[in-house]
């Protein structure tokens, strides 16, 4: 059976250092204006032909993900409108994009629109022997300075609301990655061990939960039980309904200090 595996999965040496410079460099914002918290979405549909199977994913879909989004991130603030979407039929970006590939350099730097504060996203397969289990990675705002063509998400097409990914088709992994893009970490991120995933009321959780194991305590000699419901577990789909109140404040942070949102 799949079980969620994502690309976004910085060491805590590469940790340490972007936490430092976050802390160096850090806006608080000191109110989060709504109004201006809307992020555009560039939704770009690879697909190696026109079917659903394919990759050929339809407009209904994607607008039921953008509603996704608007739901799960309600509690944070932010909001999600689709400002574009384009087609490309390639099958070998369609199946060969990943993490550190070259054909993924190659696809963004095609297709990505917009600036530091405009989301891309790019659905693909996923399909060779080495992203088995795969569904997604996505960029760090603080990577944007650095790389800002390789800025935005990638994830598996079929995890699209109404997908045929069993467990992970209700449109959480996008939101997962774009949890990343916003500057959070995986809530196992540094297992029992401080920082941890650098937010204080998400508990320590010494690995990533799969399905929906509801009273999991990996840290059993630190307060709280695993946080399966967080939003950047790997539970499934199902199962994940929240952010923290201490998410919101930290992609509040980050996006001001790395991607310039207007707050």
């Amino acid at each position: 059976m799949l079980r969620r595996t994502c690309g976004s999965t910085p060491s805590d040496a590469e940790v340490a250092v972007a936490e430092k410079h976050f802390k160096a460099n850090k806006i608080t914002p000191s109110g989060f204006s709504v109004a201006a918290a809307v992020i555009k979405v560039y939704f770009h549909v690879i697909s190696k032909d026109t079917t659903a199977a394919g990759g050929y994913v339809s407009a209904t879909q994607i607008q039921n993900q953008i509603d996704v989004l608007n739901k799960d991130f309600a509690s944070t603030g932010l909001s999600y409108v689709l400002a574009n979407t384009t087609r490309t039929i390639n099958s070998d970006w369609f199946v060969n994009v990943g993490p550190s590939k070259t054909v993924q350099t190659t696809m963004k730097n095609t297709l990505r629109q917009g600036g530091a504060a405009d989301l891309n996203v790019y659905s693909v397969g996923f399909q060779s022997a080495a992203d088995n289990g795969l569904l997604g990675y996505a960029t760090f705002p603080s990577s944007y300075a650095g790389k800002p063509k390789d800025d935005g998400v990638v994830f598996l097409h079929s995890s699209l609301p109404g997908g045929s990914t069993t467990n992970y088709n209700l449109g959480r992994t996008l939101t997962h990655e774009v949890g990343h893009w916003v500057g959070l970490y995986h809530t196992f991120q540094g297992g029992c061990v401080a920082p941890g995933d650098s937010v204080d009321d998400t508990p320590y959780e010494a690995s990533p939960a799969s399905g929906c194991p509801v009273g999991r305590d990996s840290c059993p000699k630190l307060p709280g039980l695993d946080p399966i419901q967080n939003f950047m577990d790997y539970s499934y789909d199902s199962c994940m309904t929240e952010f923290t109140p201490g998410q919101a404040a930290r992609l509040r942070s980050q996006l001001a200090t790395y991607r310039k949102l207007t707050v």
